[in-house]
């Protein structure tokens, strides 16, 4: 008896369905949706390139999805019209730039939209994050959707059963990600992303071409959606933290930056433990360190003339200041 209760045991704590489950639709308690006009977004992707995937994987005949255009993906999401959106197709792939690096500070640092017309009906994406359009970072997407039966082509999901895989909520309201959770990769900067890939997933639980989450499990999500607009139907990446965010709030007194303008190096005073960002004038980070002492020393003596921005990141502050060589 004691061996069988061990069993039952072991069951129920690794069933997947049996898992703790994940915030739920728009409107319930502890959403974590963001709206598009939300105010914490400060800036959209400003260019797309999209790969198109198949309008259904397993009838490749059929064709590759043509729904919608890649400027449709680019500026402010919407929560009205759910036509301007662009239709990655069965393992489709978009890859989204800013003008601004993306920046990883408390919170949610972007949201990725989609165009669903309910709660449950949803097409679901897989989302990456890059520095320098080379070397990617997945989020940890968990997919505790049975798979014992297919999501037909028009059917539901629970979105309590779905994280980090943009697409969770309806038209107008998006999946926010936050950067500290794909920390670690020493080829990918999460202080100046400048790529956002969405990755359709395909919802087929057939393993030829089933899509998997973090822990290995087939993604079961609407398949098959076997026409020009199928597969996840991207509306917009919205930026919430950047270089740039929130500087009104902070008041530059703590630390002195010098010479200004400067030749080959400049010296920091003021607190001793901070993070400095030097970035030059399209957004581009340059430098990362960390300052630990009263003063830090930088040789700049690379850098062409021009206009470069430090930011410095102290417990309690930040602060933007402007350099010229």
């Amino acid at each position: 008896m004691k061996k069988f209760f061990s069993i039952l045991l072991h069951m129920f704590c690794l069933s997947p369905c049996l898992m703790a489950q994940f915030d739920g639709a728009v409107g319930t308690e502890g959403c974590k949706a963001i709206h598009c006009k939300d105010k914490r977004i400060i800036a959209w992707a400003t260019s797309c390139e999209v790969t198109r995937g198949y309008q259904d994987i397993a009838f490749k005949d059929h064709g590759l999805v043509s729904y919608g255009k890649e400027t449709d993906a680019t500026g402010a999401a919407n929560d009205s019209d759910a036509t301007r959106v662009i239709s990655l197709g069965d393992g489709g792939v978009a890859v989204l730039q800013f003008e601004t690096p993306i920046m990883n500070r408390q919170g949610y640092d972007f949201v990725v939209f989609e165009n669903s017309l309910n709660d449950y009906f949803l097409e679901l994406a897989l989302v990456e994050v890059s520095s320098d359009g080379i070397h990617y970072v997945r989020f940890p997407a968990t997919s505790n959707t049975p798979t014992d039966k297919q999501v037909g082509g028009f059917g539901s999901l629970d979105p309590t059963k779905i994280n980090h895989l943009a697409g969770k909520y309806r038209l107008g309201w998006g999946t926010p990600f936050d950067l500290s959770e794909v920390e670690g990769d020493d080829k990918v900067d999460v202080n100046a992303i400048r790529y956002v890939k969405v990755i359709d997933v395909v919802g087929s639980i057939d393993t030829l071409y089933a899509s998997v989450d973090a822990q290995g499990q087939i993604i079961n999500d609407p398949y098959p959606t076997d026409f020009a607009s199928g597969g996840f139907d991207l509306a917009g990446v919205g930026i919430i933290n950047n270089m740039y965010t929130n500087t009104a709030d902070y008041k530059t007194t703590s630390f002195n930056v010098y010479p200004n303008p400067f030749y080959d190096r400049i010296r920091i005073e003021g607190e001793d433990n901070a993070e400095v960002f030097i970035y030059n004038d399209i957004g581009q980070c340059l430098m990362h360190t960390r300052k630990t002492n009263e003063t830090l020393s930088l040789d700049l003596h690379a850098l062409p003339k021009g206009v470069y921005v430090v930011c410095l990141y102290s417990r309690y502050k930040k602060e933007i200041i402007k350099i010229i060589k």
